[in-house]
């Protein structure tokens, strides 16, 4: 349990002993969590100042609700010296209350690191590593643009429901003409026979008054809010990874709202820049403002909020191009984070739970 990110259920399983037992002999008897020097502030902080290495990486998870802040070291490769701090919150101030604790050279030894597009974030690696280039990661940005195809898909979607709910109100409302025309019709009827009249059943079967609403569907054998809401995992991916059934549903929703595939465009043209192996800092930079041309001449306020946001982190981007570093290495130690809070079935005593991740990636 010191090497691998195991529970004790798992070990209770495995060798056939009593996992509740064994769980509480480990906390009690066999690690050294009751000796260990960060117990008493583990719950709000952890600081492993031997793990500090040239290029990091900083990103927060979750725990039992509120995120903590973790700084990584990457050379460790999400393995046993991956963590160098895990703060409680997001807050600069609070982050770099601990992250100042380390030494000087050892903060001014780091080269690099990367993170999303938090300015909290980049708050917290201006004042701790001060020596270090900022990288903000290339996944991130392509991710923003999939922001902007989403805004412009819900917006859509929400016109679509609209417009099905008149229609089905517009059904309700000729359905309650009907009948009331029939009504009227027989009472006619039975005041010119003398209330003796009956319907005949000859002729073209009348519509039944309790008739379900059927709303249009597209060539595809869905209705126009389905695909709306269908195609929202499938605009984040570029083309060639979409399958025959998804082909499909695309060519429709562009056909019909040429405005989302002109943004789809966009963001692809945005990924194919981060793709381009070729480029440099300096032509990426010219890529990037030909692309910033073709968003200023489309009307899609959406992806023209995306630009704007490149631009505001426009440099720190472009440093992606210099060494291809992304903050991958982060998002795969959260991954393994919330993994293991998963086999423990949740976080329930925080302070034992940072010294596991201190003795296993520490």
């Amino acid at each position: 349990m010191d090497n691998e990110t195991i529970t004790a259920r798992q070990i209770g399983y495995t060798y056939m002993i009593n996992s509740t037992t064994f769980a509480k002999r480990y906390k009690d008897t066999l690690s050294n969590f009751e000796t260990w020097e960060q117990k008493e502030h583990a719950s709000e902080w952890i600081l492993l100042p031997q793990n500090v290495g040239r290029e990091h990486g900083i990103d927060e998870t979750s725990l039992q609700g509120e995120l903590y802040t973790i700084v990584h070291n990457k050379d460790a490769h999400g393995r046993k010296g991956a963590i160098i701090a895990v703060v409680k919150g997001t807050n600069p101030a609070d982050v770099l209350r601990v992250l100042m604790q380390l030494p000087a050279d050892k903060r001014e030894m780091v080269e690099s690191i990367t993170m999303d597009l938090s300015d909290c974030m980049r708050a917290i690696a201006r004042e701790a590593f001060p020596q270090a280039t900022v990288i903000r990661d290339c996944f991130h940005v392509v991710k923003r643009g999939g922001e902007g195809c989403e805004e412009i898909r819900l917006r859509l979607k929400r016109e679509a429901v609209k417009e099905l709910n008149r229609q089905k109100a517009e059904f309700h409302k000729y359905l309650e003409g009907l009948a009331a025309q029939r009504k009227a019709y027989r009472e006619r009827m039975r005041a010119k026979h003398g209330g003796k009249w009956k319907k005949s059943k000859r002729g073209k079967k009348p519509k039944r008054l309790n008739t379900r609403f059927e709303p249009p569907r597209l060539t595809n054998g869905e209705t126009l809010v389905e695909a709306l809401t269908r195609c929202r995992k499938q605009l984040p991916m570029s083309r060639e990874k979409w399958s025959l059934a998804q082909e499909k549903r695309a060519k429709i929703l562009f056909e019909l709202y040429p405005k989302l595939e002109e943004a789809y465009n966009l963001v692809n043209s945005l990924r194919a820049v981060f793709r381009n192996k070729e480029l440099t800092k300096e032509t990426a930079k010219e890529k990037l403002g030909g692309w910033y041309d073709k968003v200023a001449a489309c009307s899609l306020r959406e992806i023209k909020s995306v630009r704007d946001t490149i631009k505001f982190y426009e440099d720190e981007i472009l440093n992606y191009f210099i060494e291809r570093q992304t903050n991958a290495s982060a998002e795969s130690l959260n991954s393994k984070i919330k993994c293991f809070r998963a086999q423990v079935k949740g976080v329930r005593d925080i302070p034992f739970f940072m010294y596991r991740l201190a003795t296993v990636l520490g």
